[in-house]
């Protein structure tokens, strides 16, 4: 038996996920992907495979990166406005609610969106 590595568990997790959800036109996907440095949103259209619209925090050096990902989130909701975007389906992309990822919702949310 393999030893599964913390990437092949979000994975997983990710898989289980997106066989429940998907986006349209009308209720994009919000996808949230994190690096060890970075964290980067975007809107998806799961019927066309488009990206509607996106946002990072890579121009921004001041604060923890759980402030830069809740500024990323009002970005995301502040963009998604402009396109006529109001309600989404959150996607944590296999990772836990909390910290940054938790963060970006609440950005979110602050900015407009509705879950």
């Amino acid at each position: 038996m393999r030893v599964k590595t913390k990437l092949d568990r979000r994975t997983r997790r990710h898989i289980r996920v997106r066989a429940k959800i998907s986006g349209s036109a009308v209720k994009p996907r919000l996808v949230v992907y994190r690096s060890i440095r970075f964290t980067t949103v975007q809107l998806v259209d799961d019927t066309t495979g488009k990206t509607l619209v996106a946002a990072h925090d890579m121009k921004t050096t001041k604060g923890t990166k759980t402030e830069k990902a809740k500024e990323v989130g009002m970005e995301i909701a502040k963009k998604a406005k402009e396109i006529g975007v109001e309600t989404i389906v959150f996607d944590r992309n296999g990772y836990k609610y909390h910290g940054r990822v938790k963060a970006v919702a609440e950005g979110a949310r602050e900015g407009g969106l509705k879950f």
